[in-house]
């Protein structure tokens, strides 16, 4: 089985676009991510946190409406977490995003989750990096892009 959802960024990030594709395999999901238009790192400072790598999760709500935008794909709901666990261990936690001049790539495998489960949620990527610890969240700051998860006849393939 094979899902992808299309990236699209808020007001936050309005050049953020890509897609992140999702396959079965023996033993979990294979996961392909390919975006640009990310907002190019900033460390931060005693008072902000810095911009960039960029968090990046399954959150609960198929829900990508923009809403305010300043705090933008609140509809999307919190990070899928199916199994109460704490956070740095949810079903829906990836590794972060690197901005290479706004450009990301990456594909990384997880047993959490077939494909089936997730069709229906949402792919929100955030500001911030993830911090694997704070409940719920990981601090990852506000969400600058996100996308449905689609049942799709496709295999992984690279998008831009």
């Amino acid at each position: 089985m094979h899902a992808m959802a299309h990236i699209l960024g808020s007001t936050l990030a309005p050049k953020l676009t890509g897609m992140v594709y999702f396959m079965d395999v023996p033993g979990g999901t294979d996961i392909y991510v390919e975006v640009k238009g990310l907002p190019l790192y900033k460390p931060g400072t005693d008072k902000t946190p810095p911009i960039g790598p960029h968090g990046f999760h399954i959150h609960e709500t198929a829900n990508c409406e923009m809403g305010d935008p300043t705090n933008p794909f609140a509809k999307a709901s919190g990070h899928w977490n199916p199994t109460n666990q704490p956070h740095g261990n949810h079903s829906g936690d990836f590794p972060v995003l690197f901005s290479n001049n706004g450009y990301a790539r990456m594909m990384f495998f997880t047993n959490k989750f077939k494909v089936s489960d997730i069709i229906g949620k949402a792919i929100v990527i955030h500001e911030n990096p993830d911090d694997y610890h704070t409940q719920p969240s990981g601090a990852s700051g506000k969400r600058i892009g996100c996308g449905v998860i689609k049942h799709s006849v496709y295999p992984l393939r690279p998008y831009i």
